[in-house]
């Protein structure tokens, strides 16, 4: 009887505080928000880390089974860090090295031509004005001033540069802050990966210490079913973005199109973002063309709608397949919130979650389901 009474007590003490805490919370969310930002900003290195953890271990993994059939040993993971630093560095060093002219010259290019295009534009709209006047008064109607359109833009244009300079000091503050952080996020991720087993281990020595088994045995099966979704997510998103940019380089430099390498690398890193990120690349590099020659920009437009029908019926389903496991309707709905709470990394990052959240949904609807109708099945007549 104390037991019982002892238990209700706690219960209800429990309930009272944690109602005190709720109100509390409700009427000091500006307070909460401010803690929890300062909070993530102290843990950033360490949340980047693991991030970079969890993405260096893809390439890792097929380092060492490749490692691993050559020979076993202490030896196999540190060379399999080293290799996959040098592949992943490779990969940046080359895109930097190989593209940063190409921005070069593509920036001067367009200063250069933009005045060139601005007079082309107006001795276009002059032109058509002349010959379909129900242009102008349309322009007219809606308050459109061409002109002082083109002032304006000219002045933004000439100011870009000013602010730019003026907030050098600014700029320069804020990448040491981002080099320091990255460093320690980096080291981070290095001593991650270097004791990936033994950090594994701990955590499920640590949460058996205190939680009920099964509760352990559900998390850790979560905890499996997430890897595994934002690996193949990752892998396959990657893949798939290297392959698009390769098609837009091969079939530009075939037609001859400018900036071939620039678009290229551009459509294939805006590829990454799910669903939309294509088509940002294509925006930016209509415009690149645009400056250059008007009419083979839209020949590049036709050119991205008919590569990207042949990525989207052929080569994605393939490449990424059923890897995500949810349906285009919930893959539009997770990039739109994802989108509009947190930006491009939200995009990347809501998809495999809520690819992880259908699947443990469905495996709860059909447990349920097979427990109901096991309830309702007719008892076995006895013989």
């Amino acid at each position: 009887m104390d037991k019982q009474h002892s238990f209700s007590f706690r219960n209800v003490t429990l309930l009272v505080l944690g109602t005190v805490a709720l109100y509390w919370g409700l009427n000091h969310l500006e307070v909460i928000g401010k803690a929890l930002g300062t909070l993530i900003g102290f843990a950033s290195p360490f949340l980047i880390g693991c991030g970079l953890a969890f993405l260096m271990n893809i390439p890792m993994r097929a380092v060492e089974r490749g490692l691993s059939k050559v020979g076993s040993g202490a030896w196999v993971r540190p060379v399999s860090i080293v290799v996959t630093l040098i592949l992943v560095l490779g990969v940046i060093s080359a895109v930097v090295f190989v593209v940063a002219p190409q921005i070069g010259t593509t920036v001067a290019s367009i200063r250069d031509r933009f005045p060139g295009f601005i007079r082309e534009c107006e001795a276009l709209a002059a032109e058509l004005s002349k010959r379909l006047p129900e242009i102008t008064v349309a322009v007219n109607n809606i308050g459109l001033d061409l002109n002082k359109l083109t002032s304006e833009l000219s002045n933004w244009l000439s100011s870009l540069g000013k602010d730019v300079l003026s907030s050098s000091l600014n700029l320069a503050t804020s990448v040491f802050s981002g080099v320091v952080t990255f460093s320690i996020a980096f080291v981070f991720a290095l001593y991650i990966l270097a004791g990936k087993e033994k950090l594994g281990r701990q955590m499920v020595h640590l949460m058996r210490a205190y939680l009920p088994g099964h509760l352990v045995d559900e998390v850790l099966r979560v905890c499996r079913l997430t890897g595994d979704t934002f690996s193949s997510f990752f892998t396959g998103q990657c893949l798939e973005a290297c392959i698009l940019g390769f098609m837009f380089f091969v079939a530009m430099s075939i037609f001859r199109f400018p900036f071939a390498l620039l678009v290229a690398v551009l459509v294939g890193f805006t590829a990454l973002i799910p669903v939309f990120g294509a088509f940002i690349g294509c925006v930016v590099g209509a415009f690149l063309i645009l400056v250059e020659n008007p009419i083979q920009a839209l020949w590049f437009i036709v050119l991205f709608l008919v590569l990207q029908q042949v990525e989207g019926n052929l080569i994605y389903p393939r490449v990424v397949g059923s890897s995500v496991g949810l349906p285009p309707i919930w893959v539009l709905v997770a990039v739109t919130i994802g989108g509009s709470t947190s930006g491009v990394v939200g995009m990347l990052l809501f998809i495999p979650t809520a690819s992880v959240l259908y699947a443990l949904l469905r495996q709860n609807v059909r447990r349920r389901l097979k427990a109901q109708t096991a309830q309702q099945a007719p008892p076995r007549p006895k013989r």
